[in-house]
């Protein structure tokens, strides 16, 4: 008998298979026993019947614990009711294991209950689901970057000193020296993209921001292309572009999970291109006419950049904010020494900055003054430095959260519930 999966089923109307999996729910009604059985690709009802089973595996049926492993046998049957169109009619059942007591019932669950049992909420249709949609946006980050002729190289984790501020470093010994966490790969990407022309990384970043806000995790993932021979505005385009692709393929892709996540669909759909942009003096502006009481000078804060995107349907480029509040790789604007050549992008509905980025301080003299000012150590920024050394060009780039991406594209309050294991201020287990 062939085993396959829930998600085959279709191609195997009529015939005989085995589906492995775990026990979602079940219901009884006299004779028949209604098993939902899911194995990662889906969910099948599986009926048994009492005259189709010997009566200990009719009986066992009646006695089995939500999530117990099982190996069921039965025959394909078209079943117009049923969410995926087909049912199983059982003719055989063997228990792996008979899970009994599992702290996780349909009933409702606080959110701080189902955080400390993630490893098992996991199987719960609702995380499955933004899972499901996590990994297709990170597909789709892949494949826009191979279609765009990017190079894929890994950043470290372990790096000598800071790129995004010294208070937000997670320290740790390494031998005979401090290192730190990674804050962002962009560094080491500025020395790939001038190897490879277009590199990006994908992976973990680190920060230990002691914030508690539903926008921030201590551990998060971003993507961080890199080019050479790059300006602001071609930055700006490759940003868009990205994030417009991730909308589209969601949408085409992930249908179904959205649809468990309950997600309405009209506001990504009216998410069209070109993205407004507007520069960061008319964004205080706009501010301050709707009720604000930024100053010029101050970084935009989560209230100013949910105010600001609630004016458009799609996320909104804010570019050129004050040079004081931005990293000491941007580079200035040569048309305003006050100002970096620096974007945030803001997703509406809420989300805030999902895309950060902006053009890299390319004069070696410039950028050594930089490092001083910001009391950063030299000596551990000599191999960046070199890059401006030997073959300097204008280049540019952009770090995009994915943990805030997929919120926004599931409509979720908290970044938590888009990554399997948050890590937060109050969360390291399980």
């Amino acid at each position: 008998m062939e085993t396959v999966k829930i998600a085959q089923i279709a191609a195997c109307e009529g015939r005989e298979v085995e589906l492995r999996g775990w026990l979602y729910n079940k219901r009884s009604s006299g004779k028949l026993h209604f098993l939902q059985l899911r194995d990662g690709t889906g969910v099948i009802q599986c009926v048994v019947f009492r005259d189709d089973v010997p009566p200990e595996i009719f009986s066992r049926c009646d006695h089995l614990g939500q999530e117990s492993s099982l190996k069921v046998q039965g025959l394909v049957r078209r079943e117009a009711r049923s969410p995926i169109g087909f049912e199983l009619s059982v003719r055989g059942v063997e228990v792996v294991q008979d899970a009994l007591g599992y702290p996780i019932s349909p009933k409702e669950h606080g959110i701080a209950f189902l955080m400390e049992q993630r490893h098992l909420w996991l199987r719960s249709s609702r995380p499955h689901a933004v899972l499901k949609v996590r990994a297709e946006v990170l597909k789709a980050c892949r494949d826009f970057m191979e279609q765009g002729g990017f190079t894929p190289v890994d950043a470290p984790i372990f790096t000598p000193a800071a790129c995004e501020g010294t208070t937000n470093l997670f320290e740790t010994d390494y031998f005979d020296q401090k290192a730190y966490l990674t804050q962002s790969g962009q560094l080491y990407m500025e020395a790939a993209a001038m190897a490879f022309g277009k590199a990006y990384c994908l992976g973990p970043t680190f920060r230990a921001e002691k914030s508690k806000t539903r926008r921030h995790l201590t551990e998060f993932w971003m993507i961080e292309p890199e080019m050479a021979f790059c300006e602001l505005a071609e930055d700006m385009d490759v940003a868009e572009g990205l994030v417009f692709y991730i909308v589209r393929r969601i949408l085409e892709r992930c249908q179904a999970e959205l649809a468990v996540l309950e997600r309405d669909l009209t506001p990504l759909q009216k998410v069209a291109v070109p993205f407004p942009r507007i520069s960061y003096d008319e964004a205080v502006g706009l501010l301050r006419e709707k009720g604000s009481d930024i100053e010029w000078g101050q970084d935009l804060g989560g209230d100013d950049e949910t105010l600001l995107s609630a004016g458009y349907d799609a996320p909104v480029l804010v570019h050129r904010y004050p040079a004081a509040v931005k990293a000491f790789y941007m580079k200035g604007d040569p048309q305003d020494s006050r100002l970096a050549l620096c974007v945030d992008m803001l997703a509406p509905e809420g989300y805030g900055e999902i895309v950060g980025g902006g053009q890299r301080e390319d004069q070696l003299e410039v950028l050594e003054q930089k490092i001083d000012a910001h009391g950063l150590p030299r000596e551990a920024f000599a191999w960046y430095l070199d890059l401006r050394r030997y073959g300097s060009v204008p280049h540019a780039g952009f770090g995009m959260g994915i943990e805030r991406v997929v919120a926004w594209l599931c409509g979720l309050h908290h970044v938590r519930e888009t990554i399997p294991f948050p890590r937060t201020m109050q969360h390291l287990y399980p």
